[in-house]
């Protein structure tokens, strides 16, 4: 085991990577924390955010900075304003949404390390934290389906609501 060093990460420093809709910068990696977590400051674009998924390999907590996300852990739906901090297990089923026509951001960690290589692997790297997103095409979402299974993310698919 290596003895971590300390890192300085300033604002908008970090690799920045899009994701259909959502922009990730790195800022403490498994290489940096000798693998016990990962630390991402994520930008949500309005009406943008993954669909109901599961992390069984990390567990994972946010922390909203700016804007507003609707959050569903579990059975329970969540409107976090800044300040507020969620934690989802390992193991359960959580989403989370931009309604606003804003864009939104917060922390997210990630307990061990290891899915910042999912995001890299399906992301576009962008030049900063502050550029445009790539929009979601049906390769993009393909890509990013494909890859899920390797680094222990499950997408959970809802039933289509009845039309009346």
């Amino acid at each position: 085991m290596t003895i971590p060093q300390e890192l300085l990460m300033k604002p908008g420093q970090g690799t920045s990577v899009s994701i259909v809709g959502d922009i990730l910068t790195f800022k403490a990696v498994g290489e940096d924390t000798n693998g016990q977590y990962t630390l991402v400051e994520v930008q949500v674009d309005p009406d943008i955010g993954p669909p109901l998924h599961i992390h069984h390999r990390e567990d994972e907590t946010f922390y909203i900075q700016e804007g507003e996300l609707e959050f569903q852990l579990g059975d329970q739906i969540i409107i976090a304003t800044p300040g507020t901090f969620l934690y989802s297990p390992k193991g359960h089923v959580h989403r989370f949404t931009n309604k606003t026509n804003q864009r939104a951001k917060m922390l997210a960690w990630y307990m061990p390390a290891g899915i910042e290589r999912y995001f890299a692997e399906v992301g576009v790297e962008v030049d900063s934290p502050d550029a445009p997103s790539v929009p979601a095409s049906p390769e993009r979402i393909e890509q990013l389906l494909a890859a899920a299974p390797k680094y222990g993310v499950e997408f959970v698919l809802q039933p289509e609501k009845e039309k009346p």
